[in-house]
């Protein structure tokens, strides 16, 4: 996949660093809608959000007004002059955008887990210049993700960004988990993919949005979308993980915005930096020399096993290890849920090596 695709910067202006989208949840009403968005052009925002078409997990819930919306969306970008983004789940949500001049149209998690929809997106998109986000799925699926991406570039949109909201489990004290290392393989696997972090979605409450917003920024985030509403409190969908304007205010001002290593050119950091990491380089070849002896031992047992026909899984042996070797992380200030983990994945491995023994 040719990965051209466009920084945010270049087809929208920013007048703040961190890149800012923010806006309520849901448009509910003209006056609710200008009244949330026009204090946000002092704050700095480079882009308004607003949700037209809302896709709610049950029926009888507020759903968005749908076209009526539009015009209450367009209004705020008159008196703003900022670009507008809504949320598009069909063909049809992707011709009223287009109709109205809505500027960015991103596809939401309840979307993107269905590659019929999305390709049904990108189809009605195709020929045109309108940039696309694109949330996460649902679920914690990377493939899905980055199929969803395909498909957008595939109808020829190179104006492409993603946004990390969060993947639903019940592992986590967020309302959506992290999951980190998703949103992070996915920036390996397409480097110059901009990517904007979600704290609203993420966090769900008001408590976690500030926590959220540093640690996007201390990834190196490209941009974030928070939700603002004029009275939260009283706001027809996710009244919880809204905040007015003056407290997004207050947010972004305790932000600590840090250097990007390609911004550093103190010349003695550069060099301590690198020292550091020809450490963790040769610590890393270590360790992993050190699996290699493991594995070999592992084939050892293997061998032995089969030769006095004993069962491969023994139960009593793998609840020993991850007992012990969390105990040791713990005592040398490790995170043992860390290390179980770590073991988790070397006992699937030595299961693997034990069934190919006797295969």
């Amino acid at each position: 996949m040719n990965q051209d695709f466009v920084p945010i910067g270049q087809y929208v202006k920013s007048n703040r660093n961190p890149f800012l989208i923010t806006g309520p949840c849901s448009a509910e009403t003209e006056e609710q809608v200008l009244e949330t968005c026009l204090p946000l052009k002092a704050l700095g925002a480079s882009v308004l959000r607003a949700g037209v078409w809302k896709p709610r997990t049950r029926p009888n819930s507020f759903e968005g007004h749908g076209e009526k919306a539009l015009p209450w969306v367009m209004k705020a970008k008159e008196q703003t002059g900022l670009p507008v983004a809504i949320e598009v789940a069909t063909p049809a949500h992707v011709e009223l955008a287009l109709k109205y001049g809505v500027d960015i149209v991103w596809i939401g998690a309840r979307t993107t887990v269905n590659p019929f929809s999305v390709q049904d997106i990108a189809d009605a998109l195709r020929g045109t210049d309108m940039p696309v986000w694109i949330k996460n799925p649902v679920n914690p699926d990377l493939a899905l993700w980055i199929g969803a991406i395909e498909r957008v570039h595939g109808a020829g949109i190179n104006k492409i960004a993603v946004i990390h909201r969060g993947f639903s489990t019940n592992e986590s004290r967020y309302r959506n988990a992290p999951m980190w290392q998703l949103a992070l393989a996915l920036k390996t696997e397409m480097p110059n993919l901009p990517i904007i972090g979600d704290p609203s979605h993420m966090g769900g409450k008001r408590a976690y949005l500030a926590e959220l917003s540093q640690k996007f920024l201390d990834l190196n985030y490209d941009g974030l979308m928070i939700e603002s509403h004029c009275n939260p409190d009283e706001a027809w969908s996710d009244a919880a993980q809204q905040l007015t304007p003056q407290a997004l205010h207050h947010l972004l001002n305790d932000l600590h915005i840090r250097i990007g290593r390609q911004d550093i050119n103190d010349h003695s950091f550069q060099d301590e930096l690198g020292t550091l990491r020809q450490k963790i380089d040769s610590l890393d070849k270590e360790f992993i020399e050190l699996l290699r002896l493991r594995m070999n031992l592992v084939e050892q047992v293997c061998d032995y096993k089969i030769a006095n026909n004993v069962a491969i899984f023994q139960t009593e042996r793998w609840n020993d290890i991850f007992k012990s070797r969390t105990e040791w992380a713990e005592k040398l200030q490790i995170n043992p849920a860390f290390v179980e983990e770590i073991y988790k994945l070397i006992y699937i491995e030595s299961i693997r090596k034990h069934h190919e023994k006797i295969a």
